[in-house]
């Protein structure tokens, strides 16, 4: 167990994850609990036009590229994140810009991310996102949760959440975005 205690909360894009932090979010603010929120789209390692590319390239070699992969994915950042957060309290984030409602909140274009900053003086880190929980040769991301959940809902469950949000909120084609779900599908 950490010194400072680190949540998971992990599940594919339209899952319910968003859901669960708010769940969270209102626990913690009932119990008077001060939680530093960190999300695994921070982590990407591609903004939105160099993943187009990196999908792109990929595909020219018959290969599948998505977020869900590793190598998509700024691992050994969050992972150097929980074990400084669950040593010393600290760590660092970023935002992932999905939408103009972001864009206007952070001050960056949609399909980009935000400078690093430092957290801070918090009870928790409540981690929501893709990889939380992900092992690979590199490494271990598992061994650093104190509360690991998994959301899995019913796949078309998840699959109608997704295409509702990603065209409602970030004006993707019911195809673009059945054409991702399912490029996902190996990850």
């Amino acid at each position: 167990m950490s010194a400072k205690s680190i949540i998971s909360i992990t599940g594919s894009s339209g899952a319910g994850t968003t859901t669960v932090k708010d769940t969270f979010e209102k626990i913690f603010k009932r119990e008077n609990i001060s939680a530093s929120f960190i999300e695994g789209d921070a982590f990407h390692r591609y903004d939105r036009e160099a993943m187009k590319k990196k999908i792109a390239d990929e595909k020219a070699k018959g290969n599948d590229f998505t977020h869900f992969a590793a190598e998509a994915n700024e691992l050994e950042i969050l992972e150097s994140v929980f074990s400084e957060y669950g040593r010393r309290g600290v760590g660092r984030t970023r935002h992932y810009i999905h939408d103009d409602a972001e864009a206007a909140k952070y001050g960056s274009a949609p399909g980009t991310f935000t400078e690093w900053e430092e957290f801070k003086g918090s009870d928790l880190l409540f981690y929501e996102g893709l990889h939380g929980c992900a092992v690979t040769e590199t490494i271990n991301l598992a061994q650093h949760g104190d509360l690991k959940i998994g959301v899995v809902p019913v796949i078309n469950l998840e699959w109608i959440q997704k295409i509702h949000r990603d065209k409602a909120t970030r004006g993707y084609s019911t195809e673009a975005v059945t054409d991702t779900i399912l490029r996902r599908m190996p990850d």
